[in-house]
Formats: structure tokens, C-alpha cells, sequence
């Protein structure tokens, strides 16, 4: 159909992982393991030259396996599911940077990507001159890139850095100048793959902004990958879930997040969670009480200890841990993270295993379901390196349920005075 932005058939991607399994333990060798690994093998080839080694095995993994929809021009669609979805490989594919294994893929026009921070951007050019570059890869002239640039810098506010090279940018002034430069240059389709995590808080409700602006009043289509629930329900009309590299659920996007929200319930959160970004490793986070116990409810008005147990692959300095709550509809609720002057600062750079534990008394929140989002920021910059999105559970009840009953979001303990006859009552 003409108003048809995006048309995806039957897409498959494969990878071939090639594994060195050390002895009968079920676990894989990592980089390190192999080159440490390697010199030994050296010396017992030397030694013993007659004897066998095991060869390394083979394994197909599909990212994704025939995922097929349609886009409509001016649709604002985010894409939601678990890390290790297939959001990210589906996204470099639409984007032309990654070739799929099957399927057949149809796009109406010219296509602006920002999938990682710098993409896209030469670091030894200048903020001026990789405005160009980028207008020039997308197909425009001097004159229109000209056209737009004022609106360009202005927007993404880095114009003192304008002539500086970028790569001494922070990972903020990147995000910042790279989304002026898609949104403003023109493409039929703006690509965005959770890197407004990046940045402060008003920049980003800036270029949501922005993106809506660009759909409903200009008819461009607008893709977004996102761990904020709240932020995917507010600015986009459509949703896809994405689940094992197939297409679980799409259409409205209410209907999207309420079956991402549901598969969320149904799945196992007691069992050991492994999440890995490659620098380290979230083995498992767990609510305990007051005496230790692993929990599984909240009952309101009493303290709990939220704790974190990570490996670390290579030695770090400092870390900025946090976690966002949201309730059964998507809302962020409320977020929890160290300020920025309060990382955890280690005596000396470390490795291996560490434990994290956070006490506080969550707010009075009304009775329900909640899930957890999980992330670290690095160590100097803003931006995420890890996001776990195997949602932890967390149910809320009461001890004593209120007589009358509860409205809203929390339930908060006040003072009644009635001036006239002094007298004063508390519920």
C-alpha cells in the first residue's frame, strides 16, 4: 500500500558462535581464558605432540527467525522485549548494517540511524564538519544542509564546540549533536536505539518532543528502542515486542506494553538471572528482609535490602549503580541511583566477584505488581554500558488493609485537624 513505510517479510538472521568447552564443567572459555589458555597449549604440544585436543563446537544462533510486520507512514513504534530480543540486530538490519540471513525488507525513502553513541560521526572531524558528512551520506545537498544547520546547532546546544573535534565530546554533546543532525536533516525514517538514555533529564523530553513533532506534523516514521515502559507509552502509537527473535505482539502500543508486562509475570524471576554486557556480569538481584530471608511480597512500612551480585571481567575504579520501579501499566514509578559525586569509589581497581547492597523503605504504594529495572552507569560519562531488563518482581501488599480503601498511586499516612472543635484524627 502507498502509506506503507516499512514493510518487513520472513526475516532471519543467523550467527555461528564458536565455543572451546573447558573440562566437563558446562561452561565457555571468555577471550582471556583463550589467549592465557593458549601458551599452555603451546607448551603441552611441545611437550606431548601426540596428544589430542579437543576441537572447538559449533553452535547456530537466530537472533531472529522470520519476523514479519508493516510500518505506516507517520507511525511513531516502539520496539520492547527482553535483552537478547533481536531489537538491536533488527535494527542495524533496517538500517542497512547488518545483512539479513533470509527475509525480504521494503523501506519508503532515506533512513537516519543513531543506534550507539558516535555512530556515524568521524572523531577527527569537527561538530561543523560532520554535520556535513552526515548530509552528505544521506543523500542532501550543500544548500539544504545549509538550510537546516542554525536549526541544528541550536537545537542540540553545543555551539561554543562547534570547531572542536568530536572526539573530545562527552558521550552527552554526541547524543546531543547526533540526534540534531537526524532529526532536522530530513529522512523518511528516524531509527533510535536507546541512546537518549544518554543525557539529562530535559534533553530527552526534548527530543521525544521532537519526535512527535516530526511524525504527526511532518508524516515521518519514527522507530524506538527503549528500557523506559513510561516514555515507549507516551510518545509512540505503535509497539512491537520482540521474544526469542521472534515477533511475540505488535499493533497499539497499551496492547504491546501489557503483554510485555504480562510475559514478565509469567516468567520464572526466581531463578538465577545472567545478564551479560561484556565488561561484567549480573548473576542475581534479590529482595531480603530485616533477618536475611529472600523475599518475594513487600508489606508496607518495613525495611528491605535490595542486593546486587556482579563478576566483573576487567578491572574497574568506580561504579554508578541504579534502578527504576513501574507499576503494571508501564509507569516509571520512581527512580533510585547514586548521585554523581556518591559513586562507588574502590581503594585500588578490581575484578571478580562483587556484592551491592541497597537499604531503603520503599514509598506507600498502593497495592499491586511492580517490576524493577536494573542499570550502571560507567565510570566518568552519563550514559548506560547496562541495562537488565529481566524484570525483578515485586508485589505489593498490606498488613492491614485500610478500612475505606485506597485511590491512586500511593497510600500516604495524614493528619486531620478539625480547627473548630480541636480535635484530631489520624488514618
Amino acid at each position: 500500500m502507498s502509506d506503507t513505510a516499512i514493510r518487513v517479510e520472513n526475516l532471519s538472521k543467523k550467527y555461528v558462535l564458536s565455543h572451546q568447552q573447558t573440562g566437563g564443567s558446562g561452561s565457555y572459555n571468555s577471550l582471556r581464558d583463550k589467549i592465557t589458555d593458549g601458551t599452555k597449549s603451546l607448551g603441552k604440544k611441545l611437550l606431548k605432540p601426540a596428544q589430542k585436543t579437543s576441537k572447538p563446537t559449533r553452535e547456530e544462533f537466530w537472533a531472529l527467525k522470520d519476523v514479519s510486520f508493516e510500518i505506516k507512514q507517520g507511525d511513531r513504534v516502539g520496539i520492547i522485549g527482553r535483552n537478547g530480543a533481536g531489537k538491536s540486530t533488527l535494527l542495524k538490519i533496517l538500517s542497512r548494517i547488518v545483512e539479513p540471513t533470509n527475509g525480504k525488507i521494503s523501506i519508503k525513502g532515506r533512513i537516519a540511524s543513531l543506534l550507539e553513541v558516535g555512530t556515524g560521526f568521524h572523531p577527527e572531524l569537527t561538530g561543523r564538519e560532520n554535520v556535513f558528512l552526515n548530509g552528505a551520506i544521506l543523500g542532501m545537498s550543500k544548500e539544504d544542509i545549509k538550510r537546516n544547520f542554525d536549526q541544528i546547532v541550536a537545537f542540540a546546544e553545543v555551539e561554543k564546540f562547534l570547531d572542536t573535534p568530536v572526539k573530545r565530546y562527552s558521550s552527552g554533546m554526541y547524543v546531543r549533536l547526533a540526534f540534531a543532525v537526524a532529526a532536522h536533516l530530513e529522512p523518511e525514517v528516524l531509527i533510535l536505539d536507546e541512546v537518549l538514555a544518554v543525557g539529562d533529564s530535559e534533553f530527552r523530553k526534548k527530543c521525544m518532543q521532537k519526535m512527535r513533532d516530526i511524525s504527526e506534523k511532518e508524516g515521518r516514521t519514527v522507530l524506538f528502542v527503549s528500557h523506559d515502559l513510561g516514555a515507549i507509552k507516551t510518545y509512540c502509537n505503535k509497539g512491537i515486542m520482540l521474544q526469542r527473535g521472534q515477533v511475540y505482539s505488535e499493533g497499539d502500543i497499551d496492547n504491546v506494553t501489557s503483554a510485555y508486562l504480562s510475559a514478565a509475570k509469567t516468567s520464572n524471576f526466581r531463578a538465577v538471572m545472567r545478564s551479560n554486557c561484556g565488561r561484567f556480569e549480573l548473576k542475581r538481584p534479590f529482595w531480603v528482609n530485616d533477618k536475611g530471608q529472600e523475599v518475594y511480597e513487600y508489606a508496607w512500612g518495613e525495611s528491605y535490602r535490595l542486593r546486587f551480585e556482579f563478576y566483573f571481567f576487567e578491572k574497574v575504579s568506580r561504579i554508578n549503580p541504579g534502578f527504576f520501579l513501574v507499576d503494571d501499566e508501564g509507569r516509571k514509578v520512581f527512580t533510585s541511583h547514586l548521585l554523581d559525586d556518591q559513586q562507588f569509589k574502590f581503594t585500588k581497581p578490581l575484578s571478580g566477584k562483587v556484592i551491592i547492597d541497597t537499604d531503603f523503605n520503599l514509598p506507600s504504594l498502593a497495592p499491586g505488581e511492580y517490576q524493577i529495572v536494573f542499570g550502571v552507569r560507567n565510570e566518568s560519562e552519563h550514559d548506560a554500558i547496562f541495562f537488565d531488563d529481566e524484570l525483578i518482581q515485586l508485589k505489593i501488599v498490606y498488613l492491614e488493609p485500610p478500612k475505606n480503601g485506597t485511590g491512586g498511586m500511593l497510600w500516604h499516612t495524614s493528619k486531620w485537624l478539625l480547627v473548630d472543635e480541636n480535635l484530631t484524627v489520624s488514618f
